[in-house]
Parts: C-alpha cells; sequence; structure tokens
C-alpha cells in the first residue's frame, strides 16, 4: 500500500479544519489598510501564470499549481463541505443557521479576511486558496514572475516564506491545531466536528505539494530536508498545545475545563473493555483520571534520547507534572503547560540543526520501540507515532522495502474504535527488526 493510501485510511476528513495561515489572525491585531489585499484565486489561474494544464519543462516551476490545488488538494473543497448534509447537521446542533457564512466555520474554511482586504476577483467560496497561506498577493503579484525577481525581495512584500520550516508549521497549525481566534472546542466535536490532528512533513507530502523542490528550489529558498520538517512539526505542535492550554480556550466561563485538550479516547470507548494500567497511565495519575493529550511531547521525548540525552530527565519529569496535573485543577494545569513551553523554547535550535541519516534511523528503531513497549497506548500518540515512523522511512528513501511492515503499524491505528493498544504493541514488537 501507498504512503497517500496509507494516510487516506487514517482518514484526514476534508470537514476537518485546513490551514489560512495568519491572514485572519492578522487582520485582528493590524489595522485593515495596513495589510496587503487578497485577491482571488483567479488572479493566479490564467494559462499565462499557474493555470497550465500540465506542468512545464523550460522553467523552473510548473506554472499548473492551480490545477494541482483545485483537482487533488482537499484545501480547494474546504468550502464546499460546509455547505453539506454533515456541516448542516453539525451546524444544527450549534445553533447556526449556516455553516457556509458562520465565522467560526469560515475562518478555517476560506480565506476569511475582512471585506476591505478583498479584490475584485476574490470569492470567499474558493475556501483556502493561493493566498490563505502565501499571504495576500497585492503588493507582489506583479513583480514575483519577472524574470530575475528574488524571493527575498517578494517576501518583503508580504508573500510568506512557507519554505521556513517554522513558518509553514505555525501557518497549517493555526487551523490544524488552533490559535487564539480559532479552536475546535469538545461542544464543536460532540456536534459532529473531526478531532483535529496533524503531522507536518505527512501532511506536506499528501496535499499533494505543487512545487519542485529541485536544485533551482533549493539554491533560491533553502528548503528544510524532510527530517528536520518531521522534527518542526512535532516541536510546534507541542509548543502549540501548551500555549493554547495556557490560553481561555482552557476555561471560558464554564465548570469544567476544556476537554477538547484531554485524550478523548481515555472516556470514548467501551467500559467494559478497561486499558487502565499504571505504566500507561503514570505515576500519581488514578483510575478514571481524565489524561491531557500529549502525542508530540511523547514524540519528542524519544527524539530528546537520541539528540539531547542529558535534557531528557528534566523534560520526561516535566511530561509527567503535566499528567498529574490535568486531574488536578486548571491552575495547575497550566503551570505544567508553562514548565513544557519553557523546555520546548530552549530546544529553537533544533528547527536548524542538521540531522543525518544514522540520527534518523536511530529514532525512527526507538520510536518502533517505544510502541512495541506498550508506551503508546493512548491512541492519539500511537497515531503520531505512526506517522512520524511513516515520515522518517519517506526522508530516508527506504519507505517501499518497509511497506508490509507500515501497512502493519497503520492497520493498527486506522480508527480510534478498532484501536487496541496491546495488540499495537504487540505489532510493533513482531517489526521492530524490520527497522
Amino acid at each position: 500500500m501507498s504512503a497517500a493510501m496509507r494516510f487516506v485510511r487514517l482518514a484526514l476528513a476534508a470537514i476537518g479544519a485546513v490551514a489560512i495561515g495568519d491572514s485572519a489572525a492578522a487582520a485582528g491585531s493590524v489595522p485593515a489598510d495596513a495589510l496587503p489585499r487578497h485577491l482571488g484565486v483567479a488572479s493566479c489561474a490564467a494559462s499565462a501564470c499557474h493555470g497550465k494544464i500540465a506542468p512545464q519543462t523550460n522553467v523552473n516551476v510548473a506554472l499548473n499549481e492551480y490545477r494541482t490545488w483545485l483537482l487533488s488538494d482537499r484545501h480547494s473543497q474546504a468550502f464546499r463541505v460546509l455547505q453539506s448534509a454533515k456541516s448542516g447537521a453539525i451546524a444544527g446542533k450549534l445553533g447556526i443557521t449556516e455553516a457556509s457564512a458562520a465565522k467560526v466555520c469560515l475562518d478555517c474554511h476560506a480565506d476569511n479576511v475582512p471585506t476591505e482586504l478583498r479584490g475584485a476577483k476574490f470569492l470567499l467560496s474558493d475556501g483556502v486558496g493561493c493566498e490563505s497561506c502565501h499571504g495576500g498577493a497585492q503588493e507582489w503579484i506583479g513583480t514575483h514572475s519577472k524574470h530575475g525577481a528574488l524571493h527575498a525581495e517578494n517576501v518583503a512584500r508580504g508573500m510568506v516564506p512557507l519554505e521556513r520550516a517554522p513558518v509553514r508549521a505555525d501557518v497549517c497549525l493555526a487551523c490544524h491545531a488552533g490559535d487564539g481566534e480559532r479552536f475546535v472546542t469538545h461542544t464543536l466535536i460532540a456536534a459532529g466536528h473531526p478531532r483535529l490532528r496533524f503531522e507536518l512533513e505527512n501532511y506536506t507530502a499528501n496535499m499533494p505539494p505543487h512545487h519542485w523542490v529541485d536544485a533551482d528550489y533549493r539554491q533560491r529558498k533553502r528548503a528544510p530536508d524532510g527530517i528536520n520538517l518531521w522534527l518542526v512539526g512535532q516541536l510546534r505542535n507541542a509548543r502549540t498545545h501548551v500555549q493554547l492550554l495556557q490560553s481561555e480556550w482552557m476555561v471560558a466561563g464554564r465548570m469544567q475545563p476544556e476537554l477538547a485538550f484531554y485524550e478523548c479516547y481515555a472516556c470514548h470507548r467501551p467500559v467494559d473493555e478497561p486499558r487502565w494500567t499504571r505504566k500507561r497511565a503514570g505515576a500519581e495519575v488514578q483510575p478514571g483520571s481524565l489524561r491531557l493529550q500529549h502525542q508530540s511531547l511523547a514524540v519528542l521525548a524519544v527524539v530528546t534520547g537520541v539528540i539531547e540525552a542529558q535534557a531528557l530527565p528534566e523534560l520526561q519529569e516535566a511530561i509527567a507534572e503535566y499528567a498529574r496535573s490535568g486531574s488536578r485543577d486548571v491552575g495547575a494545569a497550566k503551570q505544567a503547560a508553562a514548565r513544557l513551553g519553557n523546555w520546548l523554547d530552549g530546544r529553537s535550535s533544533w528547527e536548524t540543526r542538521h540531522f543525518g541519516a544514522t540520527e534518523a534511523r536511530e529514532i525512527r528503531q526507538l520510536l518502533v520501540r517505544f510502541a512495541a513497549d506498550d508506551q503508546a497506548s493512548d491512541y492519539t500518540v500511537a497515531e503520531q507515532v505512526v506517522l512520524s515512523i511513516e515520515s522518517l522511512s519517506a526522508t530516508l528513501g527506504d519507505g517501499q522495502p518497509l511497506g508490509s511492515a507500515l501497512d502493519a503499524l497503520y492497520a493498527e491505528v486506522r480508527t480510534p474504535t478498532a484501536f487496541e493498544p496491546t495488540r499495537f504493541a504487540r505489532t510493533a514488537g513482531s517489526v521492530e527488526g524490520r527497522f
């Protein structure tokens, strides 16, 4: 089975939130007249620009990017999803008259910039289009295609430098995890919205990409390699999670904390299938306690053991305190999240660090061992571990010979309802020698 098919089996539902970059958030903090206008997808789709039927061979860009987006990229379907029967049912449960007109939906299912920032060809119904991620094109659309144009000049005019892994991660995570303006709450999930999940390298590869990372691209933009992209995604995902947990999203005038921060399937599973063990729960976490999600943190603990082993005890204790805090009170949880945030901030050098194949293989092997040792017993952790193993295998170039082993791992996490932690650990142990 191909990596793309395995990815589809994980059911990244099109109705799920999709990244619109920082445009909507920026519009809330900067006067509208100081921001570039968004000209609309049609401004990029002409046959003389990015609308060619097939990729071109005599230039350094494909020039069929619009068609790739339109025909193959789920971002192009984001607005239409809001017009589906499922979205209508979700909206009805939330008391929303029309999903395709509600800000809470449009902020991630469209390029929902203020009206005064919309150009003549702009259509909200285009969904998550070019400028959602690349930034409002008013200042750079006329210069970025000129002969000899420098990428740095385009960035200075407002183009978002998505080749930089931290920038790309933050653009994606604004919707695939949330920010100060957008968040998929437990209320939304209970109404039917899919649970959010994210892994930067895997999602980038399956978007699908509409650019060539060739020698010319690397010379102009110095794109990150796959290992760096994957690790930056884990770091930024973890950082976003602990930052959101410290925000008003955690408790917004309610008696209970925001349950979307917790491990969904600790509760949403048959009660006659007990899974609690001290090893799985952690010290001082009692049966029946709510457990905060920690999928990227778990992956980062494995990484830390390889590349900065002396920092691992501090991280492990911070994660353990985080686990304990989730069943105490909101203040304790926010303090534990802040501690983890400080630890993550201290690893910023990892985002530009070079990683060799030997380190990548060791990290991958330890991720499989982590799973085989029954340490990935929460579904969200197991899912992130499998996605990470897939991403590292793709970067190392040995995904094809490992196909059956990867298929076996993906089969265990294909759906939350089918996941059984003991069986997952056993399967990981059975393929461990392949990696």
